[in-house]
């Protein structure tokens, strides 16, 4: 009578761990999906409201108009616009390039003229100066810049640095963390303008790499698995699988969202929403199939057989080599003995 009794009571033991195990996590088993409709899902999805920028998204910055501020000092290599009208022959108009030296060249009728260090007014002035020396009159002249050879261009990727800004190379850096795409626009022209005569550029972002979600992934009593996945607007909870391949081997295909809370609300059953696996990849249902936003994590919980099962080897295991190690220690000293019994002997009879 005592072994039944025995039996009986590890096997109600047993079923007592199963259900603990199974019961576990947020209260999970017990809610249902919720009936409010406004939570978007597959077939009824909305956009994510106007993005901000934080790091460490990269920005596509693309000055269109780029004029310093007057005084400019003319160096080697930059680009003049020269034209000089009502002359008698072989007019000069067109962009004309500063030499190493420092000087441009008129053309074979009317020489070279330094330029170097000059504003554009004195650049002007020297011009006409080399042409009242070949005894030329009523002529004008124009002198404009059309590119700056030291003169830095702004265009390309910009990463938004851990601080919040980004980095215009001679121009300084710029915060722009918190604004959105026409905000950042309006400080990085606020800020050139220091630099820049009415400076115009283009802001788009690149890589959206500020805004993400998180799978997690249970290991069935041996961690979990987190990955995170950046958000592009579009996503639902079967993307989300299906960005890690699947379910993994040890799933139980219960998977629900746990969405970010206040501070100010405890527990989180006011932000799970239940997923029924099933429903969506075997019959096509979407209505748990819902949208993902940033910051939600959609967690897989492990089969609580497995869990069960690998927290009993756990605890087994150890005793197992324990018990692995006793005995190996006890052949170990009987051999010993044994060996030791046996010399003693032959000796004897040898005598």
């Amino acid at each position: 009578m005592v072994e039944p009794c025995r039996r009986s009571s590890k096997r109600a033991f047993g079923a007592f761990l199963i259900v603990c195990l199974l019961t576990t996590g947020c209260r999970s088993q017990q809610l249902q999906p919720p009936v409010d409709s406004q939570v978007p899902r597959e077939l009824a999805k909305v956009t994510l409201p106007t993005y901000v920028i934080e790091p460490p998204d990269i920005l596509l910055v693309d000055a269109m108009r780029v004029v310093p501020l007057p005084p400019y000092r003319i160096a080697p290599l930059d680009i003049l616009y020269i034209e000089v009208t009502n002359l008698p022959e072989n007019p000069i108009q067109g962009n004309v390039t500063v030499d190493s030296d420092g000087t441009i060249s008129l053309g074979a009728d009317y020489g070279k003229v330094i330029l170097v260090g000059k504003t554009l007014d004195e650049a002007k002035a020297e011009i006409e100066k080399q042409l009242k020396e070949l005894k030329l009159k009523d002529f004008k002249v124009t002198v404009l810049l059309t590119a700056s050879h030291g003169l830095q261009q702004i265009r390309g990727e910009h990463l938004v640095h851990p601080d919040g800004v980004i980095a215009l190379g001679n121009y300084g850096s710029v915060y722009v963390t918190g604004m959105t795409i026409p905000e950042a626009k309006a400080a990085i022209e606020e800020h050139l303008t220091q630099f820049l005569v009415k400076p115009e550029i283009s802001v788009d972002i690149l890589a959206f790499n500020s805004k993400v979600y998180y799978i997690i992934t249970d290991g069935g009593g041996y961690g979990q698995q987190i990955i995170r996945a950046p958000i592009t607007g579009n996503e639902t909870v079967l993307d989300a699988i299906s960005h890690i391949n699947g379910l993994p081997a040890q799933s139980s295909k219960h998977v629900w969202i746990a969405r970010p809370a206040p501070p100010d609300r405890a527990g989180c059953n006011d932000q799970i929403l239940p997923v029924d696996w099933r429903a969506i990849v075997e019959c096509g249902q979407t209505a748990t199939n819902y949208q993902v936003l940033p910051g939600d994590r959609v967690y897989v919980k492990a089969d609580g057989l497995i869990t069960l099962d690998n927290w009993l080897a756990k605890i087994t295991n150890p005793m197992q080599r324990l018990f692995s190690t006793v005995i190996i220690g006890n052949a170990m000293v009987q051999d010993l003995h044994g060996g030791q019994k046996t010399g003693s002997g032959g000796g004897g009879s040898g005598l």
